[in-house]
């Protein structure tokens, strides 16, 4: 039976291999724990035919809340990884895991003391932390705000306000890297190229805001496209996915780009975070020259 406290995630995968190891991961945490799954999904990629089933535990803050953790462990065997500071659940939490003969990994504990020898300071104490994170916080909330105000073409009278804007024909997963950057406390907004329709003259007067072109190959935005309609049940033709429109609206684009100097990012084989942290390298290192990222 699943505790109904916690989440339990399983793997993701469309190809599980017929002979995959699965185990249960525990994943406790004092605050949101995306910190924490991101790294223990990076560590299980790295094993082959290995599929783990996440346990997750966030916002554990006191001592009830650890013993309900604990109870479901011990029901679940498994690894469990965490990221608390308070020593007194530390402390509890690892005694409850010798206990139970299980592994209990503090996450952050290596990369916190290389750096503190290297800076040869302490750790900060966790009322300054937790001040550090309410400004990323609010922070994070503006430039979400901003990205949702300014998606598809939206405020475009005052897009001058953005950290960056991006600009691409439809479906080159402009919205979805808006809102992953504006997660990360950038403020982007996004402009669509539309065939027979000039993008807003302001694009072209920003001074020091980075615009970003979008780019793709024909096929695979077809493809893309094709699967939009098809979840919207409309089967129909239409130049949306007609080969030659389609290759014709991404020269244009490509000629745009060009014209105003803006650099490049070629979304055909890209994540989403893998196309906002193209975005970033950009913003973090100058972008007075034009640049093509494949």
């Amino acid at each position: 039976m699943v505790p109904r406290h916690f989440r339990v995630r399983p793997p993701v995968t469309t190809t599980a291999p017929k002979l995959a190891t699965y185990f249960h991961v525990h994943l406790v945490s004092d605050s949101t724990g995306e910190t924490l799954n991101a790294m223990a999904r990076a560590v299980c990629a790295r094993f082959d035919n290995v599929l783990p089933i996440e346990h997750i535990y966030a916002l554990v803050r006191s001592q009830r809340q650890l013993d309900r953790a604990l109870g479901d462990i011990e029901e679940a065997p498994g690894v469990v990884i965490h990221t608390i500071v308070d020593d007194g659940l530390r402390e509890a939490l690892e005694e409850g895991c010798r206990k139970l003969d299980m592994p209990c990994i503090p996450a952050l504990d290596p990369l916190v003391s290389a750096m503190s020898r290297y800076l040869g300071y302490t750790t900060t104490s966790r009322v300054g932390a937790h001040l550090r994170l309410d400004n990323d916080y609010f922070n994070r909330m503006d430039a979400l705000n901003y990205a949702i105000g300014h998606d598809d073409g939206q405020g475009g009278q005052d897009l001058e306000q953005a950290d960056v804007i991006l600009v691409g024909v439809s479906r080159t997963s402009k919205t979805p890297t808006c809102i992953y950057l504006a997660h990360r406390g950038v403020r982007a907004g996004n402009v669509p190229l539309v065939p027979g329709r000039p993008p807003p003259e302001k694009l072209f007067a920003l001074k020091s805001t980075l615009v970003v072109g979008l780019s793709i190959s024909p096929d695979r935005l077809i493809q893309i496209r094709r699967n939009r309609l098809l979840s919207l049940k409309e089967n129909r033709e239409s130049t949306y996915i007609d080969v030659d429109a389609v290759r014709e609206e991404i020269v244009q684009a490509r000629r745009l780009y060009e014209r105003q100097g803006w650099p490049v990012i070629d979304v055909t084989r890209r994540s989403v975070e893998e196309t906002a942290a193209a975005v970033l390298n950009l913003l973090h290192g100058g972008h007075g020259q034009v640049e093509v990222l494949g």
